[in-house]
This record gives structure tokens, C-alpha cells and sequence, in this order.
């Protein structure tokens, strides 16, 4: 285990199931995925059975408020236990680089942990690390309730740096072919493939801690981005999982005091990846409203001064490829209802994004009883189906470019939640790697 403070990066002690256990079957996707399709939970829990799994370590959100909240959280602090004193978990030296491949796509990355000291996800934080979106602090508690008397963590956090030249991620992935290679399969679900390397070679790590040095340099920063001496270096920027590193800066701050700060929950295990990766892309992340009980065209005229008009749309394609293609000024959003598909415009926006708009609206119709709840999904396909089912309404909204996320949340602080997704759910993070943390 190393330390870098000036960068806020820790080289941990990962582990890795022991040789001979079922990879497919130990590898499960973010908790926070698929929380409207339990079936896909139902999958996983048939295609694991009885094998070691990370799904016996993870309370997937569909389960939250459910009868079965309470009966896994107490399962998983056990599993976790049993799982280290059987042996079930062996130390790695190193970094893990990790390449992910989905629908002809590779995304590459690097496991390693970052210091909850050099983080704040505060609205305005000049922090090094910083979320990308508005926190929810009322979503923190079942999460801080599940890591709370937990022994390991499971990292499904991404991790992004702005590195155009490829300095830090890459040059590890041109050495592959020289380092251990510790996971190699298919992933459930037709979620794609995955690879892990130990980055056991000190003078490749020495490496990738310089190019970071070198992207943190306060004076590259404000050259970069066009900013003052004032502004704070923002290093990594959370990609997905902003609410898990939330959850764990929280608990930090209510330990610290007590455990000191040499406590290895003082830093969360995450993946890093680069913003320019190819094989990276940005998704949109739709909304779906259950248990409607208002007329939503109707709330959004009243809510929106007037400033709203609607065209209808034929098809879900033509909604999606009007949405798509909206410029100038006004907004678009698609809405999905009882009686089809309707290009939404947006007249007089309260926000520079299409999604920040309406979810303001969504958030006060809400709050005033106009529907019992929210979630959200991706892809067209889910938000069509779903927006389309009796007593639902989805909403599909416009994606945004990659290459602005850093520069918008330097300048303008945090997205609008819920803004973007790294890819569509079956390309989220699969849990492989653990770390102790009590």
C-alpha cells in the first residue's frame, strides 16, 4: 500500500476471488442498475445459485423500501466475513488495469483508491476531487446503512480524468502484454468482456503518478481551462457512482475522529478512466414517473408560465430523432403517455441543459403529489416501454457531449442529477475487485 497525497491517490491492497471460483458467476453489475426491471435481479440470482458471488455481497437498489431490504443487508455483512475468514479472497500488489469490452467497444481503466480527504461533493466545492451532479443527501441514508458495518467495498465508482494526450491510463495498456494477467471472461447477461492486469511494475507506476502530477499542475489547470490562480485543480471528476462516494465521505467524517487517519475507510476503491477513451460514450439517462395522478401536459403549461409547446410524434423514432435534433434557443424533451409520443418544446429554459429544465419541473410535480414516484433508465427502448404502461410517463431527454463535462463543471459547478451515464446499464461496472475497510 502507497501513498500519494498530493494527488489524493492510494496504490491499495485489492482482492481477488482465489483460483478455481466461477468468474461469470462472481461478477454482478452496479447495485444501482435495472431498479425498474426486477427480472433482471431474478436472472442474476438464478444464474449465480449457490456459487461464491458478489451478488451475496451487494444490496441491489431494487430491493430498497422492499420486505427484502433489511433481510440482505444483514445477509451481505455476513457473507462478506465468511467469504474472508473461508479464504474465498487473495491480495494483489498493484493497480489493476482493467479493459472492458461491449457491442465491439473497449474502455480502459485503472483500479485504485482515491483519498476521501480531497473530496466534497458540495454545491461549489474547489475540491480535487468533486462530484459532477447535484448529491441528494436524503439518498445517502439505506447506502450509508449497507457500508456502515461492512467489511469490504466493492467499487462499481468511475472515475474521470481529462487527459487528451493519454498520458496516465493508456501507456499502461501498451505494457499488457508484460504484466499479469488476473481475470479474463464474459460477463452476464451479454454485458460483454472484461480483462484485468496486475499492475505490479514500479516503474509503470511511477509513471502513471507523474502524468497525473503533471494534469494537476495548478498552472497547466488554469492554462487549460482558461481559469484564474484561484480556481481549485479538479483532478478527477466522478463519472458514475456519485452517491456511493458520498456515502463514503459521509461515514469518514463520522469516524475519523475516532479511528485516526490512517483508517483505510479514509479511501474508496474506484475505477479511472479517460473522458477521451474511445470506447467511452455518454448516454442519456431518461425519466419514468409511476402512479401519475395529474395530468402532466396540463402541469407542465401551468408550471412553465405558458412557455411549453407541443408537437405530436408518430412513433417513438420520430420523437427520439425530433429530441435529437433540436438547436437554437428552445429546449426538447420527449414524452411518452396514454395517448403516444409528443416532441416537447421547452420555450423559455431555466437551465443550459434540456434535462436540468425539466427535472426541475419534474422535482416540483412531484412534491406536490403528481405522481407517486421517480426513476431512472436507460435507453429508448426502457423509456418508451415502461413510459407506456398504464399509470406511468417517461420522459426521453437529449444526451450531451463528453468533451464539455469537465470545462461546464469548472466554470458552472455541478450537473443537474442525473445528467448523463456512462454508457447504457449493461455497459456499467461489474464488481470483481474487494477491499477491507474495517
Amino acid at each position: 500500500m502507497r501513498n500519494y497525497p498530493a494527488i489524493g491517490v492510494q496504490i491499495p491492497d485489492i482482492l481477488l476471488p482465489k483460483e478455481g471460483i466461477d468468474l461469470a458467476r462472481w461478477a454482478v453489475i452496479a447495485c444501482d442498475q435495472f431498479t425498474s426491471q426486477p427480472e433482471y435481479w431474478q436472472k442474476v440470482e438464478e444464474l449465480v445459485g449457490d456459487a461464491p458471488s458478489t451478488y451475496n455481497l451487494i444490496l441491489p437498489e431494487v430491493f430498497l423500501g422492499k420486505e427484502q431490504e433489511t433481510a440482505r443487508l444483514h445477509s451481505t455483512q455476513q457473507a462478506m466475513r465468511e467469504y474472508i475468514d473461508q479464504g474465498m479472497l487473495v491480495p494483489q500488489e498493484g493497480m489493476i488495469y482493467v479493459e472492458r469490452t461491449t457491442d465491439g467497444k473497449t474502455r480502459r481503466g485503472l483500479v485504485l483508491a482515491l483519498d476521501l480527504e480531497q473530496y466534497d461533493y458540495n454545491k461549489g466545492s474547489q475540491s480535487l476531487i468533486r462530484a459532477t451532479e447535484g448529491t441528494i443527501l436524503d439518498r445517502l441514508p439505506p447506502r450509508i446503512r449497507i457500508r456502515e458495518g461492512a467489511t469490504l467495498e466493492l467499487p462499481h465508482i468511475l472515475v474521470l480524468i481529462d487527459d487528451p494526450q493519454r498520458s496516465v491510463i493508456e501507456p499502461v495498456g501498451q505494457h499488457a502484454a508484460d504484466l499479469q494477467k488476473v481475470y479474463d471472461f464474459e460477463l452476464m447477461q451479454g454485458s460483454g468482456h472484461l480483462r484485468g492486469y496486475r499492475v505490479d511494475n514500479h516503474e509503470l507506476e511511477a509513471q502513471v503518478i507523474a502524468a497525473l502530477e503533471k494534469l494537476a499542475d495548478p498552472q497547466a489547470f488554469a492554462d487549460k481551462y482558461g481559469v484564474g490562480s484561484d480556481q481549485g485543480v479538479l483532478l478527477f471528476a466522478m463519472g458514475d457512482g456519485n452517491h456511493s462516494l458520498a456515502t463514503a465521505k459521509a461515514i469518514w467524517e463520522k469516524i475519523k475522529g475516532r479511528v485516526g487517519m490512517d483508517h483505510p475507510a479514509r479511501y474508496a476503491l474506484v475505477e479511472l478512466e479517460n473522458v477521451h477513451d474511445e470506447g467511452l460514450e455518454f448516454e442519456p439517462i431518461h425519466r419514468v414517473l409511476f402512479d401519475v395522478r395529474r395530468d402532466l401536459p396540463d402541469a407542465m403549461n401551468t408550471y412553465f408560465h405558458g412557455a411549453v409547446r407541443a408537437q405530436p410524434a408518430a412513433s417513438a423514432a420520430e420523437m427520439v430523432a425530433a429530441v435529437d435534433a433540436a438547436l437554437g434557443p428552445e429546449q426538447a424533451v420527449g414524452y411518452i403517455g396514454p395517448d403516444g409520443f409528443q416532441v416537447v418544446y421547452l420555450t423559455q429554459p431555466t437551465s443550459n441543459l434540456a434535462v436540468g429544465t425539466l427535472q426541475a419541473f419534474l422535482d416540483d410535480f412531484i412534491k406536490n403529489g403528481g405522481a407517486g414516484h421517480i426513476d431512472y433508465v436507460h435507453g429508448e427502448d426502457v423509456v418508451t416501454s415502461l413510459g407506456a404502461q398504464p399509470g406511468n410517463a417517461g420522459f426521453y431527454v437529449p444526451g450531451m457531449d463528453k468533451g464539455d463535462l469537465f470545462k461546464t463543471v469548472i466554470l458552472d459547478g455541478a450537473l443537474p442529477r442525473k445528467t448523463f451515464s456512462m454508457g447504457e446499464a449493461k455497459e456499467k461496472r461489474f464488481y470483481v475487485e474487494c477491499r477491507k475497510i474495517a
